[in-house]
């Protein structure tokens, strides 16, 4: 199977799984949704949604984050790891944002990437779901399928990124990232993955390794 027929078959599978995935992330706006993508460094999506249905019933928007304060915010958050540095990182971009942005998050990567505790994945997520702007965000997940289907060398998130964006139609790769999470954490799991067992490493990477 060769390079092409590889990637076409993979988005076959993907179709096939996962035909139209959601976002895993619960928001109301732009601003919700990008809060939601920092507090989901290091905590699962479903711990996130839980802490962010009482925090976004206090504050939906960054006026009303950063009149909640530090204190507040942390408190709400601490299901989350890290929640000491996110509950400082969410309300300093709150402030950014009223401060810089009239209260609107940026639709540029570059704005974006400048608020605090907002790294290039989350810009991509933000870029990509709420302005539908081209990007194709890069986790854990994709990370390590991408290295385990052969469609990049796993050396580096930046070079998966470009990978994927050479492998799929830039129509597609909204589409792709989520697909590509939901099968990972679905059938192609970091730990005890049996490649043989697996509907896409058992045909595109049968010798591939856990």
């Amino acid at each position: 199977m060769n390079r092409k027929e590889k990637i076409r078959f993979i988005g076959e599978k993907l179709d096939e799984f996962f035909p139209n995935p959601p976002i895993p992330l619960n928001y109301t706006n732009a601003f919700t949704m990008l809060v939601a993508v920092v507090l989901s460094a290091q905590c699962t999506d479903v711990r996130v949604n839980q802490v962010t249905a009482v925090l976004f019933k206090k504050a939906d928007t960054p006026k009303k984050m950063e009149k909640l304060g530090v204190k507040a915010i942390a408190e709400i958050i601490k299901p989350c790891g890290f929640f000491n540095t996110k509950s400082v990182n969410v309300y300093n971009l709150s402030k950014e944002l009223l401060e810089r942005f009239g209260g609107e998050v940026p639709h540029t990567f570059e704005e974006l990437e400048s608020l605090p505790g907002v790294g290039h994945k989350t810009a991509s997520v933000i870029m990509s779901h709420i302005f539908k702007l081209a990007a194709f965000p890069v986790d854990t997940h994709i990370h390590r399928l991408a290295a385990r289907w052969g469609l990049s060398d796993g050396s580096s998130v930046e070079q998966t990124e470009k990978d994927l964006k050479k492998a799929f139609p830039e129509s597609e790769w909204e589409k792709r990232h989520l697909q590509i999470i939901y099968f990972g954490r679905t059938y192609c799991k970091a730990r005890g993955h049996k490649p043989g067992e697996c509907p896409i490493c058992s045909v595109v990477a049968p010798k591939a390794k856990d």
